[in-house]
């Protein structure tokens, strides 16, 4: 409990004294509640496990389900709407924003969500969504969408999301006003084959015409 505090003074400016820290930090609740929700879990008590996580969901606006396994040092910014699902695991000296999402894609069994490694950051509304690993020392951009596996030492950032930076080396060029809108794209693909059918139609009309003219 001593490191948890001095985990949040170590990553947040804003705390300043312990007295505020275990009293005020929802982050921090919600992580104590986890533990012991968690050995519940472990002893197959899954009930009571689901009703100490529920209650503090409650209380604190974050969901982590009792199964997921979290590591040391572990803390939560702000932490409304955080969701972590149940094979979620989480390694050492990991950081989340409020809005997060660790979570699975589907209705499928087993391993179904994401392990992250040490030392990562996901920032603010980031939803990480599968059963692959987020590598060692990653940052994950606010509001992405990661679908796939992410090496380590790396900057994810858009939706989807994409490697921008891997091992300090800039990936490709990011251009925030050019990140791709799936709906827009979407609405241009109906367009452009709006267009094929209607130049398909008229050329056809006017085959037609031509023949009619022709027998006449």
């Amino acid at each position: 409990m001593k490191e948890d505090i001095e985990t949040i003074f170590e990553n947040d400016p804003a705390a300043r004294s312990w007295f505020e820290v275990v009293f005020t930090y929802s982050g921090l609740h919600a992580l104590w509640a986890h533990r012991v929700a968690h050995w519940f879990y472990k002893k197959s008590w899954f009930t009571i496990a689901r009703i100490i996580s529920q209650a503090s969901r409650f209380m604190t606006g974050i969901e982590i389900h009792p199964g997921a396994v979290i590591g040391r040092r572990f803390f939560i910014d702000h932490g409304m709407g955080v969701v972590i699902g149940e094979t979620c695991e989480i390694g050492d000296d990991v950081l989340l924003y409020h809005g997060v999402t660790l979570g699975g894609t589907g209705k499928e069994r087993g391993k179904r969500h994401p392990t992250i490694g040490n030392n990562v950051v996901i920032s603010a509304g980031a939803k990480v969504l599968g059963s692959f690993t987020v590598g060692d020392n990653s940052r994950i951009g606010s509001n992405s969408v990661v679908l796939s596996e992410v090496p380590a030492n790396s900057t994810v950032v858009g939706i989807p999301g994409k490697i921008v930076k891997r091992d300090g080396v800039r990936v490709g060029r990011l251009e925030h006003d050019k990140l791709s809108d799936p709906v827009l794209d979407m609405i241009r693909q109906m367009q452009q084959q709006i267009d094929e059918l209607k130049v398909e139609a008229h050329k056809e009309k006017t085959r037609i015409g031509g023949a009619v003219k022709h027998e006449s």
